[in-house]
């Protein structure tokens, strides 16, 4: 089956926002559900059309061979054929147009070329069509009797009253087969049919098993790590912070306080920071934050930040809101990190085309006793990484003003081509 990785992006949490974490889960590749339904319904009704001008050809193949076949033969003693006969028997012919749409309609049709004439293909068709549509339904016996007794009564009625014991009796064996196949051949293929659909929801069944296993799994790393991280880093670095407190305390220097200061104010953000993406690793994936929740993110960044949300944001798919509020939240942190002093503006836009627009502006960096904190370089990469995973762009630079710009457009609808 083919795969295809979809983007998680973080979840929900109250206490604690931040972090930033970028995990994939393998799931079946899907194409769009009008044009999987689309190509389906062409394949399908292509198909029907080739058995259908064979079922017709055939019983049009039946009626008219039998018909020469009886006006060939001079010395038989059947009787003449009538001109009434010949068209109910190519009504019953034409009737199999029918058969898909109005199968009952259909037999109904094909029932009196068959009694006076020799359309039995086409009633026999016509069988099946109703056996395959009424699986056990009253139609399906009405329909069998209708065709046993076109088999077992002659036309004209004559010929039944003449008819021997024998004759009657080898009519019924012969009106039970030609009865009792179409019906067999319809239930055949409506077992078929639904075993197809039982071994179709079984692998789907199996696929959705595996892969909530594979969370299962993933949430216990996730676990473990966490509480590596919190027993293990979280109390080093808290150490570290306790004693640059108390170095910047006990010297008298104010180089070495400033030193010992600054030391401090990294490990405390370095802890917050470990904090925060303690959380992200100790929650579950089902519930992770999404665009309304900005405005209290924006709150929570420590600096001025102004959101503005435009288009109906709120009917975004979650993974694209996921993203959406990620990328807002990375920025923020870039902002905070290397920008101290400056202020922001966060634009959601979701009111044209299929995409929905992402911008975070802020402006120069302010004057600052604070020394920057140190940055891996990675956040831009895993904002670009997170477009690109749900088919969006990200583009990043700096301002004519001195500031930085943060632009990033993710589909409405996030759909994985094949």
């Amino acid at each position: 089956m083919p795969t295809a990785a979809y983007a998680q992006y973080g979840e929900d949490r109250k206490a604690h926002r931040g972090g930033r974490i970028l995990t994939t889960t393998l799931l079946p590749a899907r194409r769009s559900a009008r044009t999987a339904a689309g190509s389906r319904r062409s394949r399908v009704n292509y198909r029907e059309v080739l058995v259908d001008l064979a079922l017709i050809f055939f019983a049009v193949l039946d009626v008219w061979l039998l018909g020469l076949w009886m006006e060939a033969d001079p010395s038989s003693d059947l009787p003449p054929i009538e001109s009434y006969q010949v068209w109910l028997n190519w009504v019953a012919v034409g009737a199999l147009v029918l058969r898909r749409r109005f199968p009952f309609i259909t037999l109904v049709l094909t029932i009196p070329g068959f009694f006076v004439g020799w359309s039995q293909l086409a009633a026999m068709i016509a069988l099946y069509s109703v056996a395959r549509r009424y699986v056990g339904g009253w139609q399906t016996g009405l329909a069998a009797a209708l065709v046993w007794l076109c088999r077992f009564v002659a036309w004209p009625p004559q010929e039944l009253i003449d008819r021997p014991a024998s004759g009657h009796f080898h009519s019924a064996i012969y009106g039970f087969l030609v009865a009792g196949l179409p019906i067999a051949i319809g239930l055949l293929a409506h077992a078929r049919q639904e075993l197809s659909n039982r071994i179709v929801e079984l692998a789907e069944s199996r696929e959705r098993e595996r892969v909530l296993h594979a969370h299962a799994i993933r949430a216990d790393e996730r676990a473990k790590l966490a509480r590596e991280m919190h027993d293990v880093v979280s109390h080093q670095v808290s150490l570290i912070a306790m004693q640059a407190g108390a170095l910047r305390m006990a010297v008298a220097d104010a180089e070495h306080k400033q030193v010992a200061g600054t030391i401090r104010t990294l490990s405390t953000r370095t802890l917050d920071e470990l904090r925060q993406l303690v959380s992200v690793l100790r929650t579950t994936e089902d519930n992770q934050p999404g665009v309304d929740e900005l405005p209290e993110l924006a709150a929570d960044a420590g600096f001025e930040v102004t959101v503005q949300l435009k288009g109906p944001v709120e009917d975004l798919a979650a993974p694209v809101s996921g993203a959406v509020y990620r990328t807002v939240q990375e920025a923020l942190t870039n902002i905070r990190k290397h920008a101290v002093g400056a202020s922001a503006t966060v634009l959601i836009d979701a009111q044209y085309d299929d995409n929905v627009l992402v911008e975070v502006r802020n402006t120069a960096a302010g004057p600052s006793a604070e020394s920057p904190l140190p940055s891996g370089g990675h956040g831009l990469v895993g904002l670009r990484e997170r477009a690109t995973l749900l088919g969006g762009e990200f583009s990043a630079g700096p301002t004519e003003d001195g500031g930085f710009l943060v632009t990033a457009s993710f589909p409405k609808e996030r759909v994985v081509s094949d």
